[in-house]
């Protein structure tokens, strides 16, 4: 598969670059990318060793008992034959959780051999690390990869032109309607693909999503053979169960009794948070947004949960067919209103707020609801922005009220905290003067600009 830019590049370079690395963990869900990633790095080296635990059990032998860390490289170097020398060999350690023994020791290769480029990753990392909870303070790094963003889609597609000239627009500044609507319909086509690397690699080669609908059904597959490998303390089919109840309560809170199976409150919570552990599920949790950082107001009763990707959503919601009506429809339509008025569309913008956040941290997407009964007030995300809140309203079209969003604004329009509103939509760039305080339009396909 041919390996497509990604912003995750950038940041594995300044690692590389950095004279006072430690060995670092690519963190992410399976098949978004983490080994092509590491393996494009790896081409900037003299000498690359990959070792794949689960393919190569015999290396595991390397790291057992007490050996320190320059025999385990003498002992790699021997066995894959090939040179590992600080600061010209990247040492690369994929599906490390099959051997904790070789999590242990990135602790010596930080003390030990600093200079080496050592790097991990693996589908199951999250649960190894789990078992581990002082594992790595101050001696590894880390870096979180998510699935492909629109920016990252535009440039596999061969749009990078289209991209620049979006970077340069804003409120003041808006693009030309030819390419807003050219954007518009790339997009479109981005919900119905995804991001998954090799669903965009089957769409860049035939242009075609049915293809890319095929694919994701084998990854979705993947993810259910993997369960078995979560926990003993939840079954293969209840995570199956929990996850597709995620997938039909996409844009709401989540309701407990709604997954199928008359399972205890304390089974799903266990499988959802199992889900979120692998990367399959992200939490969006209520904050009350007086002021940052947000998670000092949480409200944990209330969660939503997004997937992890598009198109592995519509897939899970039997919404994958090309030849279905509804995804004819989408790419025609002057809004995104798939699966109960647009929830897939805020699902998505959530996805693309946490792409563009710095990768060095794991992060957390919040959003607000009133709380108070007979309310209907709820704002779909609210992030921190040079110390401000900034509540985004997302919507699938290029109408709809923002009663809600006024509300909040109203509500906290003493509040020297509060930053500019956005508005997400597939309106091109603008602002909305006059009201309780500006409100800038964001198009969804543009949210790169809000960081």
């Amino acid at each position: 598969m041919k390996y497509y830019s990604r912003q995750i590049d950038h940041y594995l370079l300044e690692w590389k670059n950095d004279p006072n690395h430690k060995p670092l963990l690519l963190r992410g869900a399976r098949q978004v990318g983490k080994s092509t990633a590491i393996r494009n790095l790896g081409k900037s080296f003299r000498y690359f060793v990959e070792i794949n635990f689960e393919k190569d059990r015999d290396a595991q032998s390397f790291f057992k008992g007490n050996a320190k860390a320059s025999e385990i490289v003498d002992m790699l170097s021997i066995n894959y034959q090939t040179e590992i020398i600080p600061g010209e060999t990247l040492l690369f350690f994929d599906e490390i959780q099959a051997c904790p023994e070789a999590v242990h020791a990135l602790w010596f290769f930080c003390e030990d051999i600093r200079q080496l480029h050592v790097i991990a990753a693996g589908s199951l990392l999250e649960f190894a690390l789990k078992d581990m909870p002082t594992f790595g303070v101050g001696r590894i790094s880390s870096l979180f990869i998510y699935p492909m963003s629109f920016d990252e889609f535009l440039l596999a597609t061969g749009n990078a032109k289209l991209l620049e000239l979006k970077s340069r627009c804003n409120a003041e500044n808006p693009l030309p309607e030819i390419f807003h609507k050219k954007l518009a319909d790339l997009f479109k086509v981005f919900i119905l693909v995804g991001g998954m690397p090799a669903a965009v690699d089957e769409y860049v080669k035939t242009g075609k999503i049915a293809g890319c609908s095929r694919i994701i059904g084998d990854i979705v597959q993947t993810y259910s053979d993997d369960f078995s490998k979560y926990s003993k303390l939840a079954t293969p089919t209840l995570l199956r169960q929990v996850l597709l109840s995620a997938a039909s309560q996409i844009g709401g809170k989540f309701i407990f009794n709604k997954v199928d199976g008359s399972y205890r409150t304390e089974n799903v919570k266990l499988a959802l948070q199992l889900l979120v552990d692998a990367g399959l599920l992200i939490p969006t949790t209520h904050t009350a947004a007086h002021g940052v950082p947000l998670g000092a107001e949480t409200n944990f009763k209330f969660v939503k949960y997004l997937l992890l990707d598009s198109a592995i959503a519509l897939t899970m919601l039997g919404i994958d067919d090309a030849s279905n009506t509804n995804i004819k429809d989408i790419l025609v339509a002057d809004n995104i209103d798939l699966v109960d008025k647009g929830s897939i569309t805020e699902m998505v913008a959530g996805l693309e707020i946490l792409k563009y956040m710095n990768p060095h941290s794991r992060h957390s997407l919040y959003y607000w609801e009133n709380l108070a009964k007979g309310s209907q007030s709820e704002i779909d995300y609210i992030i921190a922005k040079r110390g401000k809140i900034v509540p985004i309203e997302v919507k699938s079209g290029i109408k709809g009220s923002m009663a809600s969003l006024h509300y909040f604004l109203r509500q906290r329009a003493d509040n020297s905290n509060l930053g500019n509103a956005i508005r997400c939509s597939l309106e091109n760039f603008g602002r909305i003067t006059g009201g309780d305080r500006d409100i800038d339009i964001v198009p969804l396909f543009a949210m790169s600009t809000i960081f």
